[in-house]
């Protein structure tokens, strides 16, 4: 290189660098491209996308084409650095070589690039991606050499080459669903954890529970039975026999339409129209609860607990409701449950699932125990409390405004409470 001179030497020198950086850069941007996204953009016929993964696939040749390019253009930048060193240095030159390009290479060549790369994956790998993949088939040759030596000696340590890539947990894809808040509504997001955590869930904790089954008793009059189908505004009754212990099935409403507009609605053809009960465990998680009903092509079933009695009602209605949210009957209904007041506090209806009152206030009173208020409270106290008893579950202060017939009818509830009412400073904590 005597006869080069030294501009040249350092436009030469300064080239290098660059492609050092561009190998670099290269090499962070396709390991750090997201392999989901990566295939999605792959299915779109996205071409940098498709040569990307291309070359992903066999990631020890692609890492070696990196490494390749990038050792023997620092290695020729090293050398071009101690001429240029010694020309203007003399024998001290070597090492003001060594240091400053160390510097160069590490601040123009690695860390600025990488992080760049880090930031902006796709913007340089599906580019970069192109060029890399004809330097494979140049450097081809000389890659399967590396790699055959390289796998000798990972076999040598019992080090595996092909290792599955492991499918997302439900956790991990949970997760996932989480960090998605820039592009995806707060509603879709609710949406889909609530699908992903369905199995968390199970039907004593949505289910309709018995005292407020909409019923109709075959031993009423029929006249009287008519007129309660007519005025049911839901698609089916429960239907017992003396009382309602005695539950004998269901009974659509669609079913006895054309009877009551024909007026030929007898006793023994509304008993004959009453569908056998479909029965299952209070425990039941929703996915399982899914399952069997499309199984046994029901639309609902009656929840019993361990002793065969039933103790609620639950539909596809209610497993779609807590899936996608409530629509808009569901939440007027809701709104009689739960009352804002001006000074901040919220009465609720005892009767309420601690779920729906969580998901509708984005509260987090416990939910492992009793699935109603009532039976949280009750649970807490292990009392029937009086009106104006005040305690505080779950961090959140309450007060009891109405009990009645055994059972907390309504309930104070002080979400945004800061300890400076002397009203509550006697208060029970549970």
């Amino acid at each position: 290189m005597d006869n080069i001179t030294t501009s040249t030497l350092l436009i030469l020198l300064f080239f290098l660098i660059f492609i050092s950086a561009y190998f670099s850069s290269s090499e962070t941007a396709m390991m750090a491209l997201n392999r989901y996204k990566l295939h999605h953009l792959a299915r779109q016929n996205h071409q940098g996308a498709i040569q990307a993964k291309q070359l992903l696939k066999k990631p020890d040749r692609l890492i070696s084409l990196i490494l390749i390019g990038n050792n023997l253009v620092n290695i020729l930048a090293s050398s071009i650095a101690t001429i240029i060193g010694l020309r203007w240095f003399g024998d001290l030159g070597i090492a003001i070589a060594t240091v400053a390009l160390t510097l160069i290479i590490l601040i123009f060549a690695e860390v600025t690039p990488k992080t760049i790369a880090a930031l902006y994956p796709e913007k340089l790998a599906f580019p970069s991606s192109y060029i890399l993949k004809k330097l494979m088939l140049v450097l081809y040759p000389l890659i399967e050499i590396i790699n055959f030596f390289s796998h000798r000696l990972l076999k040598l340590f019992n080090i595996p080459m092909h290792i599955k890539q492991e499918p997302l947990t439900q956790a991990e894809l949970t997760s996932l669903v989480q960090e998605t808040k820039t592009t995806l509504s707060g509603h879709h997001q609710q949406m889909l954890l609530s699908v992903l955590n369905i199995h968390e869930i199970h039907v004593q904790d949505i289910m309709t529970p018995r005292h407020e089954f909409k019923c109709l008793n075959l031993d009423d009059d029929i006249d009287q039975n008519i007129k309660k189908i007519g005025n049911s505004t839901s698609n089916q009754l429960i239907v017992y026999r003396n009382n309602v212990d005695n539950i004998v099935g269901l009974l659509r409403i669609q079913d006895v339409t054309k009877y009551l507009s024909k007026k030929q609605l007898l006793p023994a053809t509304l008993q004959n129209m009453v569908r056998k009960p479909y029965c299952i465990p209070e425990n039941t998680p929703l996915n399982v609860l899914l399952y069997n009903l499309q199984v046994q092509h029901e639309s609902s079933a009656f929840v019993v607990d361990e002793y065969g009695d039933i103790q609620g009602f639950i539909t596809l209605n209610d497993v779609t409701r807590e899936m996608i949210g409530h629509p808009h009957a569901q939440h007027t209904e809701l709104e009689t449950h739960i009352r804002p007041q001006q000074d901040g506090s919220v009465v609720v209806d005892g009767r309420i699932f601690i779920r729906e009152l969580n998901k509708e206030m984005h509260w987090q009173l416990p939910i492992n125990g009793p699935k109603t208020l009532n039976g949280l409270i009750l649970e807490y106290l292990e009392d029937l409390p009086m009106p104006k008893t005040s305690l505080r579950v779950g961090g959140y202060p309450m007060e009891i405004i109405e009990v009645n017939k055994h059972m907390i009818k309504s309930v104070r509830i002080i979400p945004n409470y800061v300890n400076k009412d002397a009203k509550l400073a006697n208060s029970t904590n549970c």
